[in-house]
C-alpha cells in the first residue's frame, strides 16, 4: 500500500528484527534512523562536511585560487554533503527504512517526519530537490514510552507486535542458532515464557531468550537446570530486583522437573 508500518510492542519484542527480516526478504539494503531525545532534522536529513570544505577552501587558496564566487560555488559541491539517514533512504531505491524508537524523539521531530514521510522529498537549498525514485519501505517503531501523536499514526498502517509464542519462540532460537539442540532450545523458551509473566520490571524480549540461550551453549549445557539457569540468569534478567525475586521464588520452577 505504499504506507509506512508503525509498530508498537514492549522493548524486545522483535520490532526492529522485523525491519532486518523484511531488508533480507527484499534484498533491499537496510537503513536506520535511531531517534532520540533532543534529534533534529540536519542529523536525519543531511549536513554539509565544514573540515572538507575548510580544507578544499585552504588548498585552492594555495594553489592562488582567489575567484571568492567560485569558491562559494565549490564549497556546496554534492561532494562535501553528509547525507543522513533519510537522505540515505530517498536516494537509495529500493531501500528499508528503519526509524527506530519514535517514542524516544521530540514532538517537533515528529511533525517534521511527517512532511518527509508524506512525498519522500528533500529541498537542499544550494542543490535543488531531491525525490525518491521509488519511496522505501518504512517500518517506525516505538515502545510506548509516551504517545506517539494520532497525526503520524494516520499516516501509517498500525500493528501491535506480542511477545513470540511458545512456539514460535523455540523455532527462533533453532532458526537464529542452529546449533543448539531441540531439548535445551524448548527448555529455554518454556522458562522464558514463564518469566514473562510474573511482574517483572523488564520482561526478558526475544534478544535476551537468544542471549541467553548463547550463555548456556558456551558453557556447554544441553539442557536448563538450576545450576546454570543460576550462572546465566544476567543474561535474561537485566534488574538486579528482577534477578533477586526470580532467584528467592526458587530456579527448580522455571527448569522443569527432568533437571536438578
Amino acid at each position: 500500500m505504499g504506507r509506512p508500518l508503525f509498530l508498537e510492542g514492549e522493548a524486545g519484542v522483535g520490532k526492529t528484527a522485523l525491519a532486518h527480516a523484511l531488508s533480507v526478504l527484499t534484498s533491499a539494503p537496510l537503513i536506520r534512523l535511531q531517534c532520540y531525545e533532543g534529534i533534529d532534522a540536519a542529523q536525519a536529513l543531511y549536513d554539509w562536511d565544514f573540515p572538507r570544505q575548510l580544507l578544499h577552501l585552504r588548498a585552492s587558496e594555495a594553489a592562488g585560487v582567489t575567484d571568492a564566487a567560485r569558491l562559494e560555488g565549490e564549497l556546496y559541491d554534492r561532494r562535501f554533503l553528509l547525507a543522513r539517514p533519510l537522505l540515505q533512504a530517498i536516494e537509495t531505491s529500493p531501500s528499508v527504512l528503519l526509524i527506530d524508537e519514535i517514542d524516544r524523539a521530540d514532538d517537533e521531530f515528529e511533525a517534521f517526519l511527517l512532511e518527509v514521510l508524506s512525498d519522500f522529498t528533500i529541498s537542499i537549498p544550494e542543490l535543488g530537490t531531491i525525490s525518491a525514485g521509488t519511496p522505501p519501505i518504512v517500518i517506525v517503531t516505538s515502545n510506548r514510552t509516551r504517545e506517539v501523536h494520532d497525526a503520524l499514526k494516520r499516516r501509517c498502517l498500525y500493528h501491535w507486535l506480542e511477545h513470540p509464542t511458545y512456539e514460535r519462540e523455540v523455532a527462533i532460537i533453532r532458526s537464529r542458532l542452529p546449533e543448539v539442540s531441540e531439548r535445551l532450545a524448548t527448555e529455554v523458551a518454556a522458562a522464558v515464557a514463564m518469566l514473562r509473566l510474573r511482574d517483572l520490571l523488564k520482561p526478558p524480549g526475544v534478544a535476551e531468550t537468544l542471549d541467553w540461550t548463547r550463555a548456556l551453549m558456551v558453557l556447554g549445557a544441553r539442557t536448563l537446570d538450576v545450576d546454570v539457569a543460576a550462572r546465566t540468569l544476567g543474561a535474561v534478567l537485566k534488574y538486579r530486583e528482577d534477578n533477586d525475586r526470580v532467584t528467592a521464588e526458587g530456579l527448580q520452577v522455571l527448569v522443569g522437573p527432568h533437571s536438578g
